[in-house]
This record gives structure tokens, C-alpha cells and sequence, in this order.
């Protein structure tokens, strides 16, 4: 793994406020300002009877101001009613369903964790379109400048705001244990939400890939050219100055987790998603390392299929199986939460 890190020839780490600049001013845009409003309007228990009355579903409405305009969008509070404090998780999803396929929502309660969780397609679409939603607030006429933000960092940026949420609901919810976590494009904006907002104590890509958790010089499947070809208005548009150009980046995929340490971060791959390329995933938690206390103690070289390393600020698992966020990946986040928490 060393000798193919040194031959990807990656950037060094620098600081975190160097590497966020660059992150933010090449790839995702910068991320939007904090609102000048927010409120949250609950309807509570709209899920009657919900894990047999071990928590209750609440849907909450988020609504604010950013830049003098008005943006909303609805969530999802799972919390569980014993009276204690639980670690929870920041779940952002491809659908607002509670539970869902991508979220065993009774089994996480079981397992002691609260679920704050919503579609990224009530925020703003997953399209070229920046009319609507919170694209809409932040842009005149859809239109963006070349550093300003793209899809993933709305949707990282909405993530913390759910995360406003939990800061009014500690009698449930244990903030020195916040999880942000998603799967593919949505692990990408899991990473760069908790890599621009110190309050989240950990990080979980999954099957995040190209523009995610995977080392960007010399992956295999997909590249900046294809991304870019189909889902450029995930990221800024300067980010297409590297078409083709890999080597000329001022930064790779390493920046990324590195900017989310000393807290701790966990990158899952799957063994058949040969798209999003679990070596170069691997690579960057090895790349990353020397930024995380405990770094990563892993064997130099590539995973076996089952395999987890997890004793390190960063760590890596690689399960057998396609591009899906399956309850083995979701047992494996929680073992490494309960592992660096003791919770």
C-alpha cells in the first residue's frame, strides 16, 4: 500500500484550514453561510406506535433565511424514549422514508442510537437546476460563479442544519457523539459535511468513490472525466479544470478525511464496486492517517474481503457485495462508534 501511495505522488497534507480552502475553492464550492434565521416546527409521533414504542418519529420543518432568502426543507427525528442520552446519527438518504431500505431504523434504535435523517431531494434537486430549493436561495437566476457552491455542499450544508436541530434536543441526544454518514454520492457530502463543521464526531463514507473517500490520481472505474460528464453540477466548476488533468491538483481525496481528524473518521468499501475502486478508497485512509491520532494500524496492504480495521482515528472495512448501504456496513459503523466511545 505504501509503494502504490508513493507512486500516486499525492500532494502532502498541509493544514486543515489550507486543505479546506483549496477543497472548497476547487471541487465542492464553498459551502453556504450559516443562516441568518432558523426555526423548527415539529409534528410530533407521525409514526403512531413506532419500534413498538421504544422511540418516537417526529417529522421536523427546518425553516430559515440564508443570504435574505427563505429556504425550508423536512426531516426526520427518530428518538428513543427510555429518558437517556444516545449517541445518533445524521443519516442523509436518497429518500425521506423511515425506516428504509438504506436505514434499519429499529435496529439502530435497538442497538441504542437516535436517527435524524432526511432526502437530500427536499433540500435542493440532483440535477443541473440551481432555480430550486436552496440552490434557488442562494443564486440569481440559477446562475454560479466558478468557486461557488455545487449540489454536494448544499446538501453537507443542510446536514448541519439538522445538526442545529440536535443542539436543541440534548435531553435525548448525546452531541459528543454525533455521526454523519451516507452512501455514494451522498458519502461524498457525509465527508464534506463533517470535514466544514467540527461538531460531528464522526464520519462514515460509504461506497463514496470518485470525489468521496476514494485517491483520485491513478483509480480505477470512474474518473473526474466521467464524473464530471454526468453529475458536474455535484461540485464547482473549476473542478473541470481537471479533466483529463489529475496530476494538476492541488489536492486529492486525503485532504478530505484528513481535514475530519482528530475526530474520527470510517470509509466502507464494497468488494464488487469495482466503480467507485476499493483500493483507491483504502489508499486514502492510509494517506490520511498521519493527520488522526492513532492513525491507521493496518497491514500494508489490500484488505480481504470481510476485513475491518478499525483501532485507529481512521478506519477501513471492506465487505463482500455491490454498490449498497447494507446492514453489514451499518453493523460495522456501529462497532467502530461503540469502539472510540465506549457507548
Amino acid at each position: 500500500m505504501l509503494k502504490l501511495l508513493k507512486e500516486r505522488a499525492l500532494p502532502p497534507l498541509s493544514s486543515r484550514e489550507e486543505m479546506l480552502e483549496v477543497l472548497q475553492r476547487e471541487e465542492y464550492g464553498y459551502l453556504p453561510p450559516r443562516p441568518e434565521a432558523l426555526s423548527f416546527s415539529v409534528t410530533p409521533k407521525v409514526i403512531p406506535s413506532f419500534c413498538a414504542g421504544k422511540a418516537d418519529c417526529h417529522r421536523v420543518m427546518a425553516e430559515g433565511t440564508v443570504g435574505g432568502k427563505p429556504f425550508s426543507f423536512p426531516f426526520y427525528a427518530t428518538l428513543p424514549t427510555d429518558g437517556g442520552q444516545h449517541p445518533f446519527f445524521v443519516h442523509i438518504n436518497f429518500r425521506p422514508d423511515v425506516p428504509d431500505r438504506y436505514q434499519p431504523t429499529e435496529e439502530l434504535v435497538d442497538a441504542g442510537f437516535a436517527v435524524l435523517s432526511f432526502s437530500y431531494l427536499d433540500v435542493t434537486t440532483d440535477d443541473g437546476d440551481f432555480t430550486s430549493g436552496l440552490a434557488g436561495a442562494l443564486y440569481e437566476e440559477g446562475k454560479r460563479g466558478p468557486s461557488e457552491a455545487g449540489k454536494l455542499a448544499m446538501w453537507a450544508w443542510a446536514a448541519q442544519r439538522v445538526m442545529d436541530y440536535a443542539e436543541t434536543r440534548t435531553d435525548v441526544l448525546d452531541l459528543t457523539t454525533a455521526v454523519v454518514c451516507g452512501h455514494s454520492r451522498l458519502g461524498k457530502t457525509a465527508l464534506l459535511a463533517a470535514a466544514t463543521d467540527e461538531r460531528f464526531a464522526f464520519a462514515y463514507s460509504n461506497d463514496s468513490g470518485c470525489g468521496g473517500a476514494a485517491i483520485t490520481r491513478g483509480k480505477e472505474g470512474e474518473t473526474v472525466r466521467a464524473i464530471c460528464g454526468r453529475f458536474p453540477f455535484w461540485f464547482c466548476k473549476n473542478y473541470e479544470g481537471y479533466v483529463d488533468n489529475e496530476d494538476a491538483m492541488p489536492f486529492d481525496q486525503h485532504f478530505l478525511a484528513a481535514c475530519c481528524a482528530p475526530r474520527y473518521v470510517l470509509i466502507g468499501s464494497a468488494s464488487g464496486d469495482a466503480w467507485a475502486d476499493p483500493l483507491s478508497e483504502q489508499l486514502t485512509a492510509v494517506a490520511a492517517a498521519p493527520a488522526f491520532p492513532g492513525g491507521f494500524p493496518a497491514p500494508d496492504r489490500p484488505a480481504a474481503v470481510g476485513e475491518a480495521f478499525l483501532s485507529g482515528g481512521i478506519g477501513y472495512h471492506l465487505r463482500e457485495g455491490l454498490h449498497y448501504f447494507s446492514r453489514a456496513d451499518w453493523l460495522r459503523l456501529m462497532e467502530f462508534v461503540r469502539l472510540h466511545t465506549g457507548k
